[in-house]
């Protein structure tokens, strides 16, 4: 059952094979024939695909299965064009810039407070952290 996502949000190795339509181990294969396939793996070796990913592996299975190419032909294209003009401008944009929002001003205050609570907390560690290797 697909799982409704935001279009930035990271996706498991299981989603995006369903979206596409590709077996898992495929995906997992391609990672190793393609270095612009990068997931982020977690704990487990679990795997967890960008956006980007996504739009690449989607230009891979164009190009290998509806024109054709072979891995080596697709590879050579991406090294002779570039991922950005096959994939699109998009790729590697930052894709949180989509999801900025206004706050409230009294939001923006707690926020603003946390991070100095934070920030402080952060130097005590780092100061008892110095006086217990003296």
């Amino acid at each position: 059952m697909p799982v409704n996502k935001s279009k930035a949000a990271f996706r498991t190795i299981a989603e995006v094979a369903e979206e596409l339509g590709i077996a898992t181990h495929v995906l997992r294969f391609w990672e190793t024939k393609f270095d612009q396939i990068k997931p982020m793996k977690r704990s487990g070796g679990r795997r967890y695909y960008r956006p980007d990913d996504v739009e690449i592996i989607k230009t891979i299975q164009h190009y290998l299965y509806e024109r054709r190419y072979t891995i080596e032909g697709v590879q050579k294209l991406f090294k002779r064009k570039g991922v950005k003009n096959l994939v699109g401008e998009e790729i590697q944009k930052d894709f949180f810039e989509a999801h900025q929002i206004e706050l409230d001003a009294p939001t923006l205050d707690l926020i603003t407070s946390l991070q100095q609570q934070l920030e402080n907390m952060k130097q005590e560690l780092a100061d008892a952290l110095k006086k217990s290797q003296e």
